[in-house]
């Protein structure tokens, strides 16, 4: 529900109720000036109460709650609720999910699976495929076949009920009130929207929800959705996602999918369950890496970690340059050509994460770089944006980090009518192609590339981050864990010039990359261009004086 407003009453509203004051700049206007620097929550004074980054609306919902007396999971939770009523194109109650990697002190790290589940009809051949192994009229990306099990609203109240000190109800909170009382659309979102426009003037719920005449609607509107608030009320009530998997509220997006030609029934939501996993945990350095496992992105930084940590010396700036671009090819092949749900299929990701094959591997990395030469690997890239990541420290040393997504810009861009649920396309992110291990199968995960993940030193967690981006998460957050495997502060390693492959020619830098270097590589063969990194957003504590800091870029 978009209405037009004048936006100094609803300055003056949304100021004195003391509702939601931040808003992501680039997709919404903002509504009072953006949190100090320092800490990114209003200064050190804020920081000392806990810390939550990354969207900044879910952001100050979360530190709120924390706050308040919640814990760092209460907060992230909370943060991450919010974003998916506010962040209406990179996630969203509906969205397809992610994972969670908490560390609370003094217990052993674990990790909340919430990704997408596909329906029992769903087949390794679903989908028909041409030449360059595309999906002709994009039917699993956009509309309602691309849609899976949402797996976002299980994954929270699993992380509140297991570590929080809230209930879900009380986390639950700060979303319902912005989705029935609204919030300032700002020109980000409006364009998001007409890039959609199309899709969404087909599909009933979509625009009766985001168009206003069959058009996108005006920057600066007050933006509602008291359909999802009712729907988020009915949950709050029951303090129980129980209606939204296995009752009146599963039935009802269940009528929706096989109205609109999808084949999520309620039966597959019934089956859908959130997951607690150990993580993947690599040392190095007198650090421990713990990060999400698969379906997860985590186990490729993992594997370019372990492969560069086997090549132990590299040389002087370009060569150490280098052996981080072919570790990562090497990882993205592996990736790319093994990884799936490993629940469904015989997936040799202990093989790919052993201390052995990293030796191997490293031994062909080291030829490459001392021919300066490209590692003979090959693999397709795929363009995808989109996704939220949030990353939460309490004053009790508490640490999260959590990546959530619809996908793409609006997911499936579908909307369930009467519930104002925009839903993720899960589904998009199997390999259409089949027989691969990533092709979709009845009750199957997809693969995708978050990677949150949490450092600890002598078992005491330090450090929360990960990334928004699509397929330029996993090497973000190995550029960055190599600079602090290296040494550096948070904050230099977070503004350190990232690059980004996908195992193929194509390589990009970010800008400030060394001229030299760029040259050289072009040298090589790769295809170089100048281009943006994912998003970091990430937090750490000071383990001598338990002060708490924040690096986003």
């Amino acid at each position: 529900m978009i209405e037009s407003i004048d936006r100094r009453k609803v300055l003056y509203w949304f100021a004195g109720a003391g509702a939601a004051t931040l808003v992501d700049s680039r997709s919404f206007l903002p509504l009072l000036p953006s949190p100090g620097a320092e800490g990114r929550l209003g200064g050190p004074a804020d920081a000392r109460r806990g810390m939550v980054v990354g969207n900044p609306e879910g952001a100050l919902a979360g530190h709120r709650i924390i706050a308040d007396g919640g814990n760092a999971v209460d907060g992230i939770v909370a943060a991450a609720l919010t974003s998916g009523v506010v962040a209406l194109n990179a996630c969203g109650i509906g969205g397809y999910g992610g994972h969670m990697t908490i560390a609370m002190k003094g217990k052993p790290v674990r990790v909340i699976d919430f990704n997408s589940t596909a329906p029992a009809a769903a087949r390794h051949d679903m989908f028909e495929v041409d030449a360059d192994g595309r999906v002709p009229g994009r039917v699993n990306s956009v509309g309602w076949l691309a849609a899976g099990v949402p797996g976002t609203l299980a994954g929270m109240e699993l992380a509140v009920r297991r570590y929080g000190d809230r209930s879900f109800r009380e986390v639950l909170a700060p979303a319902i009130d912005l989705a029935r009382e609204g919030f300032i659309l700002g020109s980000g979102a409006v364009r998001s929207i007409r890039g959609s426009l199309q899709q969404f003037r087909g599909d009933r719920g979509s625009a009766e929800l985001l168009l206003v005449d069959g058009a996108p609607p005006p920057a600066g509107s007050l933006f509602r959705n008291p359909d999802l608030a009712a729907m988020l009320e009915t949950l709050a009530h029951d303090n129980s996602v129980e209606p939204f998997y296995r009752g009146s509220v599963a039935r009802q997006i269940a009528e929706a999918f096989q109205a609109n030609g999808g084949i999520v029934t309620a039966e597959d939501f019934a089956a859908h369950e959130a997951r607690d996993l150990d993580p993947i945990a690599f040392e190095w350095m007198g650090e421990t890496i713990y990060t999400a496992p698969l379906t997860a992105g985590g186990a490729t930084s993992i594997e370019a970690l372990s492969i560069l940590r086997a090549l132990d010396s590299t040389g002087g700036s370009l060569a150490s340059s280098h052996a981080r671009l072919e570790c990562l090819r090497a990882a993205w092949f592996d990736r790319l050509k093994f990884f799936g749900d490993p629940e469904h299929g015989d997936v040799p990701v202990d093989r790919l994460l052993s201390d052995a094959y990293a030796e191997r591997v490293a031994e062909k990395v080291a030829t490459a770089i001392a021919a300066r030469k490209p590692l003979d690997v090959t693999t397709q890239s795929r363009d995808q944006d989109g996704t939220i990541h949030l990353s939460a420290a309490d004053p009790e040393g508490n640490m999260a980090a959590l990546t959530l997504t619809h996908g793409g810009s609006f997911g499936a861009k579908v909307t369930v009518p009467g519930l104002g649920l925009i839903l993720g396309h899960g589904v998009s992110r199997f390999d259409p192609n089949h027989g691969h291990p990533n092709s979709p199968g009845p009750g199957k995960r997809p693969l995708h590339n978050m990677c949150p993940t949490i450092v600890a030193r002598d078992g005491r967690p330090h450090m929360a981050l990960g990334g928004r981006g699509a397929r330029r998460i996993p090497n973000a957050v190995f550029d960055v864990l190599v600079g602090v495997l290296q040494g550096k502060n948070l904050a230099d390693s977070v503004a350190a010039p990232r690059m980004h492959t996908e195992g193929n020619m194509n390589l990009t830098l970010e800008a400030g990359w060394p001229e030299n270097e760029v040259a050289a590589f072009g040298e090589m063969g790769y295809r170089v261009r100048s281009g943006r990194s994912a998003s970091i957003s990430a937090v750490a504590i000071d383990l001598e004086t338990g002060a708490l800091s924040s690096a986003e870029r």
